[in-house]
């Protein structure tokens, strides 16, 4: 940038001080900009210029179309209206647990019984109603029917319970639960401790005797309910649609707010970045309570208007054969459903089907390649975006292991930026100025995006706790004075912009002088042993710096050659990266959006008395691994092995 500001500078100079000519002028621009290193600048922006003017007109397009509904008042379930209007008895909606096909129209009725039901009950603009089900089409039609009313649904996790599950009904102070019979059982665990005053209803099959007094069958009630569109609340398009709540790897499930404009953004910038129409056919197994599913999947029907298949729970060895029974032309991914299928024995059905593009995030750069030749994916389109942040990516460029870009033609459009951060600690570093420092292509560093809470495309609207929303929010990160969104995320550019994701911060840390990425060396390992779920994470030793590796395996057939995998990881990864310690489970807890929970696994360290699966040390001095009994852990801990 300062470059091109002393070649601005330059050309007024000469121009309008001097008053050379235009053919003397733009020469000796053209040898300063060169001669200052410029040339490099130049090879950036002949590689880069196609995608980032594809970006820019996206950008554009979504912005515009954000400031039309702002202007209207605009919200999602009037955008359905107008999907609605144009695809009206095209099939919206496929649920592949019964075949259940629904078209637009139906799925407007059903959304409209929704709404008339909860206006008839005494519901209101504004009441929190929580949803607690599996996947299903009438999980959307749910949610939308309670947004054409103001009703605003928390979405929560089907995999929760006890404890967890009254956190997330209570913090959103729901007045009602709707919940699917197959999670009975779970409801009425905690029932007592949800309050009198809670609502419930069941969907689908309902046996008096298991659910909780007072129940009502849902179904009955909205038969005999009208299907006509009722009366609208004056709501605009920043106001709340629904809560997602995070995943709960470090703690309770927070939740976070997703406006209308937001829900919109998400799906709209997808749609036009890699280019789907709504003539493509989209499989959707991923959970519905879930951005991903319900947001970058299920908007794609809302609005664009096209057909999302929806299947209850993602299963690998159905998968192909989904696709193929459907004819979807874009699948969804998250976390390490693409290593699952890689580990599935090869099916004639993986070559059958007419997909055309993956959609997700989180696909590992180490299998990211086999994955598309195996089953003959043209496109990945990889993304990177929680549910409540400001600063999305989208790779548009199919650009292997990347999760998106920043134009370095001008970066200053899309205010994003990767800033430094001490790896060991996660705080940002900051200049003498007191301005966070920005990262040079190469240099892991925290993405950061800054807010402007009047821009729907900048703001950030948190979580319903006060609290939590202020811990993802820096100051002075930009310039002097701003506010900015701290993703927790640690990520790389390279010269052209594109990013990588490195790890979570938290789950970095330090051995041997050496800062250490779980992420990274969780897919090593997991491609050594066969695809199996490895958790990778640093475990305190008393006496020692830093925090040695351990890795978590699930291994419940007990197949692993030890000595194979020592020499093969000794070919693979640096001494420093190697984990000292492994632990051998039946499986690791994941949570339903596959991502892998490490907090009780750090907590066990690696301790024989607290942890009954099998542990083993790397014993240096004989370049293998022992077992670690009660004798071993008590000569580490004493700092008389060596590690």
């Amino acid at each position: 940038m300062m470059r091109l500001a002393c070649c601005t500078a330059l050309l007024f100079v000469l121009r309008l001080l001097v008053g050379l000519p235009w053919y003397q002028v733009l020469p000796a621009f053209l040898i300063f900009y060169l001669g200052s290193g410029g040339w490099s600048f130049l090879q950036i922006f002949a590689k880069t210029i196609g995608r980032d003017l594809h970006a820019a007109g996206v950008l554009l397009r979504v912005k515009m179309n954000v400031r039309r509904h702002l202007r209207e008042k605009n919200t999602i379930p009037k955008i359905f209206a107008e999907t609605v209007r144009r695809h009206g008895d095209k099939t919206a909606l496929i649920f592949e647990g019964t075949g259940e096909r629904w078209t637009f129209r139906q799925l407007d009725e059903y959304s409209n019984r929704v709404a008339n039901l909860l206006l008839e009950r005494g519901f209101k603009d504004g009441d929190v109603v929580a949803l607690f089900m599996e996947n299903r089409s009438q999980y959307v039609g749910l949610w939308l029917g309670m947004a054409k009313i103001g009703v605003e649904a928390a979405l929560i996790n089907f995999n929760l319970r006890l404890e967890a599950l009254v956190h997330c009904v209570t913090i959103s102070n729901a007045k009602a639960v709707v919940f699917g019979s197959e999670l009975t059982d779970a409801v009425s665990e905690v029932h007592s401790s949800m309050g009198k005053a809670v609502h419930m209803f069941c969907c689908g099959d309902l046996d008096p005797k298991r659910v909780p007094q007072g129940t009502e069958c849902l179904e009955p009630l909205l038969d005999d309910a009208p299907s006509h569109l009722p009366s609208r609340p004056q709501r605009c398009f920043t106001d709340r649609l629904f809560y997602i709540y995070t995943s709960g790897t470090t703690g309770m499930p927070k939740a976070a707010i997703v406006v209308h404009s937001r829900y919109y953004r998400m799906a709209a910038l997808v749609y036009y970045g890699f280019g789907m129409t709504s003539d493509d056919v989209l499989y959707d197994c991923l959970p519905l309570y879930h951005s991903a599913g319900n947001i970058v999947g299920v908007g794609q029907c809302i609005i664009h208007g096209m057909t999302v298949v929806i299947r209850k729970k993602f299963s690998a060895s159905r998968f192909w054969d989904d696709c193929v029974k459907y004819n979807c032309t874009i699948v969804q991914y998250i976390g390490e459903i693409c290593r699952y299928l890689l580990n599935q024995p090869v099916r004639d059905t993986e070559q059958q089907h007419r997909v055309r593009m993956a959609l997700g995030n989180g696909l590992r750069q180490s299998i990211w390649e086999e994955f598309m030749n195996r089953f003959n994916i043209p496109q990945i389109a990889e993304f990177y975006g929680a549910t409540e942040c400001n600063c999305s990516l989208g790779n548009f460029a199919n650009k292997v292991g990347a999760c998106g870009f920043n134009s370095q033609i001008l970066p200053f459009i899309y205010p994003i930026r990767l800033v430094r951060v001490d790896e060991e600690t996660m705080e940002l570093i900051r200049g003498p100025d007191g301005v966070c420092i920005p990262c040079k292509p190469g240099e892991p560093g925290q993405l950061v995006g800054r807010i402007i809470q009047n821009d729907p495309l900048r703001r950030f609207d948190g979580y319903v706790n006060q609290s939590a929303t202020s811990k993802k929010i820096a100051h002075s990160v930009f310039k002097k004075g701003d506010s900015a969104y701290l993703s927790g995320d640690v990520l790389i550019m390279d010269d052209c912009g594109h990013m990588y994701f490195k790890d979570r911060t938290g789950d970095t840390f330090r051995w041997k002088g050496e800062n250490v990425s779980t992420t990274e060396v969780e897919g090593t390992l997991s491609r050594l042993l066969d695809m199996k779920d490895v958790v990778v994470y640093g475990v305190e030793v008393p006496g020692a710096e830093g925090k040695a590796g351990m890795a978590a395996i699930a291994d419940p057939s007990h197949s692993t050659d030890l000595e194979k995998f020592v020499k093969d990881m000794e070919k693979a990864l640096p001494p420093y990266a190697r984990p000292v310690f492994l632990r051998f489970l039946r499986e690791v807890n994941k949570t339903g959006t596959f991502k892998f929970q490490k907090t009780e696994l750090r907590r066990d360290s690696f301790d024989p008395s607290a942890v009954s699966d099998r542990l083993y040390f790397l014993d240096s001095s004989r370049g293998r691994y022992v077992q670690l009994d009660e004798e071993i852990y008590r000569s580490i801990l004493s700092g008389k092995h060596k590690l």
